[in-house]
């Protein structure tokens, strides 16, 4: 096999690969299951009309939907893992298909419990609360009687399900021009070779040393936007007029407060963000000068903020080398931290290497009693790749954690704080590596990639949130969102996010209608709080301050029993105050200072 050709699962040693008999033995067992829950889902219309009843009846048919639960979710599980190793399988797909399936019969089936939960008058409910039969389950009715407010008659309910599909249109929209139909044509390489330019390549091209090149192609990508930026701006006021909809139709007061209410999250967190980074802008201007002077510009264009200052440095890790890295990291964590990952990694949690059809990219997945899963594409070459592991053990062991010390109804943690172990993981390599690294090369190179991650999870997604919220107050006020309105909206953040010196390029505007995330508002803010508060995390462990590790794994073993910003703050992190952004940017300034040392 010549070692350009990528190997089939049948080519690499069972070793490399993850386990998957710790969730069925075989396909056999993974067939009973899925029988029994066939079989067994009917028995919910057993409740129906009855959930009220009695503190007695609302445990039972609590404890039923929970052994389904149990099951959906490790048959579910099973079935994805395997789809991810080979997405061309036909067996693996139809299985997938057959628990999708399933899915919404159950739904469908079991959709009148949470109504008739909340139907319980509050005098009758704080009776039950106190009935011992319900003692396991106070936290998740707590948190489903918490939405009693924005849950609308049955009539009205079943009027929003039939029409959530619809509602959606514009994502599928916006992913089938910009996936499908826009073509970006080629590009002739640094070594005279003809590439695509892709969605995916865009960003290839963007850290190439040679200038003209980047500039070439960001001019050719948003081209072919600004073909089509008419039919995205309707795409993406479309999605604006359908979160305000779904909000006004649950009595929210804006779409922003609807987004946060889940996780309790108030609009003042949010809005503190955007406030504390916009007056903490001047490091990052100065990064953007010492960016320009370290690449020999007169200005800096957007196209020239990816490139790494540091060329590609030479490393080559195998991947048991660069878990042996990661273990030195997380070593401050204590040694059962170090032992459960250290025998999960042995024990083939991750499967580690790309082969023929498997999913590209790495993601950490786990269901309850079973591994968390790791999928990796690991390079030797690729030192990115280091941290990549690093990134998906600190989802993986926040898992474990969460699983050994939480119930299943308990168990499962929030968007909110799932950045922040996988975050944190990463500081702490980037402690160890800068460490142990005496070479001003390697140093320069370390620093740089943390303050480019810094750059791009806390600055970008802050003017990111701060445009989602810009965008969704207009359409509440009454005003028209038009292509114009998108373009100027987003010049105006440009403006203020980005440095003096700095060259807009007039096509930059158009990246108001191509960030995925603009049709799924509200999300990004979440990177920027979760890396802020890893680094305060980290921050804590790293100096010994006493008690930090303890709580910080008792912040893993709390999964979601509490909400993220009650978690957060046991943990020793109020994110309610600037406090933890203020440390994130301090940060970002101390390494500044470490890397313009080094470069100049």
């Amino acid at each position: 096999m010549s070692s350009t050709q990528i190997p089939t699962r049948a080519d690499i040693p069972e070793s490399d690969k993850w386990d998957l008999t710790h969730l069925f033995a075989d396909v056999g067992k993974w067939q009973e299951d899925f029988a029994w829950l066939q079989r067994t889902y009917p028995r919910i219309q057993d409740w129906k009309g009855k959930v009220g009843e009695s503190a007695q009846t609302l445990a039972d048919v609590l404890e039923f939907e929970k052994s389904l639960e149990l099951k959906i979710e490790r048959v579910y599980h099973y079935a994805s893992l395997q789809l991810a190793e080979d997405s061309t399988n036909n067996e693996y797909l139809a299985r997938l298909g057959q628990v999708q399936n399933l899915l919404t019969k159950i739904g469908e089936a079991s959709a009148f419990v949470v109504p008739e939960i909340l139907a319980i008058d509050d005098e009758t409910f704080a009776e039950f609360i106190a009935n011992p039969a319900l003692g396991d389950w106070r936290i998740k009715l707590h948190k489903i009687r918490r939405m009693r407010p924005h849950v609308l008659s049955e009539p009205e309910e079943r009027l929003l399900a039939l029409g959530s599909v619809a509602l959606s249109g514009y994502d599928d929209a916006f992913s089938q021009l910009t996936d499908v139909d826009m073509k970006f044509g080629v590009l002739t390489d640094e070594t005279g070779h003809e590439t695509p330019l892709t969605q995916s390549s865009f960003s290839s091209f963007l850290v190439k040393r040679d200038h003209q090149l980047r500039k070439r192609a960001f001019l050719q990508f948003y081209a072919e936007f600004q073909d089509h930026q008419y039919t995205l701006a309707a795409s993406l006021a479309y999605s604006v007029k359908a979160d305000v909809f779904r909000a006004r139709a649950r009595q929210y007061s804006s779409a922003l407060e609807a987004a946060l209410f889940p996780d309790d999250v108030p609009v003042a967190v949010y809005d503190g963000l955007i406030s504390t980074v916009r007056a903490n802008l001047k490091p990052l201007f100065r990064y953007f000068d010492l960016r320009r002077r370290a690449l020999g510009l007169s200005e800096l264009h957007h196209y020239d903020t990816y490139v790494p200052l540091v060329p590609e440095i030479e490393t080559r890790f195998t991947f048991d080398q660069a878990a042996e890295m990661v273990l030195a990291a997380v070593a401050p964590l204590g040694k059962k931290y170090v032992d459960v990952l250290a025998d999960g990694l042995r024990s083939r949690w991750c499967d580690r290497f790309e082969t023929k059809g498997k999913r590209s990219g790495a993601f950490s997945s786990g269901s309850y009693g079973a591994p968390p899963y790791i999928l990796m594409n690991y390079k030797e070459d690729v030192f990115a790749d280091v941290y990549t592991l690093a990134h998906e053990t600190g989802h993986s062991m926040h898992s474990w954690f969460s699983q050994e010390s939480q119930l299943f109804q308990d168990y499962e943690y929030p968007i909110f704080l799932a950045e922040v172990a996988s975050t944190f993981n990463e500081e702490l390599l980037t402690h160890r590596l800068l460490e142990q690294t005496s070479d001003p090369k390697m140093r320069a190179y370390i620093i740089n990639r943390q303050i480019d991650d810094l750059r791009g999870t806390l600055f970008r997604q802050t003017m990111f949130a701060e445009f989602e919220k810009i965008i969704h107050a207009i359409e509440e006020s009454g005003d028209a969102l038009t292509l114009e309105i998108f373009k100027s909206e987003y010049h105006k953040l440009l403006e203020t996010y980005f440095a003096e010196n700095f060259g807009l390029d007039p096509e930059l505007d158009l990246e108001s209608l191509r960030i995925p995330h603009f049709y799924h508002a509200f999300y990004v803010y979440k990177y920027a709080t979760g890396i802020s508060a890893a680094v305060a995390l980290s921050e804590r462990v790293l100096s010994g301050e006493r008690g930090s590790v303890d709580a910080y794994l008792d912040f893993l073993r709390s999964g979601g029993s509490k909400f993220p910003l009650e978690t957060l703050k046991a943990a020793g992190v109020d994110m309610t105050t600037p406090a933890p952004i203020e440390s994130t940017l301090r940060l970002f300034e101390r390494r500044l200072d470490e890397l313009e040392a080094l470069l100049l």
